[in-house]
């Protein structure tokens, strides 16, 4: 395989408009993206329109390709009505068991699967352990550990049964920041026996519950690396999630042009392979993507144990695409919505 397809098997990039744009579709057509992730900007009113966007990601892609969203409830939502409208993870918890969660799950995974989305960076697994948390709290399912693993998974294997595969973050853990890593890069001070009683509690029980993907966040933990955010960190990703914990699924990188990263994008690409990431999401600058691909394949012809860390991510890419991404565009789209079952969680939630 060319350097420039292999490393294109580990990249995820964003775009404007609402339409693909023509060079994330010679991107695709060239095998140097492993798919796309959507958001509002791209997103129309029209789920026929959004079905059509989708269909063309994946007729324009060589392989089978990740489209993905995060659609997780609350203020984090991408697609509105008839889609499934959810609370935030807190009050959902609060409205309703294992059952109601685990019905909320197959349901949106339909009605994702019916879109062309393939892959949900949700549920989240981060414990809310910060009361001043500026983007976590009513996101995490509860503040307590146990009952996030217990929530969050039966959500997560409720989606992944119905087609979409889900993704757990933000390893390992952004419940106990006191700031946005969208803005700055955070430090949790807590010790490694805080962190093991409480932030990585989830993400212990998902691995071994058969969860397919994760995602890193941007924050460093001193107790476990103080030197680096979990992203490029190889002693969090490698040493503790692979070998510690025992995961053995697709790793994404969280949006590498967020601002807690402060490396440039191309060198952020390479870190973060290093450390260990799979996938990395650039959400939004097509100039950004390129600068990563390029600094990957340039990585991987000046070295043999860079190229290997690729084939491995690679691997791991495409077992992921192959399983979950094949796409059957609905003979009737409309029939997927506002179905009994949906209109029946709504009455619970209402």
């Amino acid at each position: 395989m060319l350097l420039a397809e292999l490393v294109g098997r580990t990249l995820v990039g964003g775009f404007s408009g609402t339409s693909l744009s023509q060079t994330m579709r010679r991107a695709l057509e060239r095998g140097e993206r492993a798919g796309v992730v959507l958001f509002r900007r791209n997103l129309t009113e029209s789920f026929a329109e959004i079905a059509t966007l989708a269909h063309d990601v994946h007729s324009s892609s060589r392989e089978v390709p990740f489209v993905c969203v995060d659609q997780e409830g609350g203020l984090v939502a991408r697609l509105g009505p008839p889609a499934l409208i959810l609370p935030p993870a807190r009050r959902l918890a609060e409205k309703g068991g294992i059952d109601l969660i685990t019905r909320v799950g197959h349901v949106q995974g339909r009605e994702l699967r019916a879109l062309g989305f393939n892959v949900n960076f949700a549920p989240v697994l981060d414990v809310d352990s910060c009361s001043t948390n500026p983007i976590i709290g009513q996101r995490a399912y509860s503040d307590v550990a146990e009952k996030v693993a217990e929530l969050a998974i039966a959500y997560a294997l409720a989606l992944q049964a119905s087609g979409v595969l889900a993704c757990g973050k933000h390893f390992p853990g952004h419940g106990d920041t006191h700031t946005d890593s969208h803005l700055v890069l955070p430090h949790v001070t807590a010790s490694r026996d805080i962190l093991e009683a409480r932030e990585l509690v989830p993400f212990r029980h998902a691995a071994a519950a058969g969860l397919r993907s994760l995602m890193t966040a941007h924050v460093v933990y001193e107790a476990l690396d103080p030197d680096r955010p979990a992203t490029i960190s190889r002693r969090i990703c490698e040493e503790l999630l692979r070998n510690a914990i025992g995961f053995k699924g697709l790793l994404f990188s969280d949006d590498l042009e967020m601002k807690a990263i402060t490396l440039p994008i191309a060198d952020a690409a390479v870190a973060s392979i290093h450390a260990g990431c799979d996938v990395l999401l650039i959400c939004s600058n097509e100039e950004a993507q390129d600068e990563a691909h390029a600094a990957l394949v340039r990585e991987g012809e000046r070295s043999l144990a860079f190229r290997s860390r690729l084939e491995d991510a690679a691997r791991r890419s495409t077992r992921a695409r192959e399983t979950w991404a094949h796409y059957e565009r609905p003979k009737d789209l409309a029939a997927e919505f506002n179905t009994q079952e949906a209109r029946l969680i709504c009455e619970a939630l209402a």
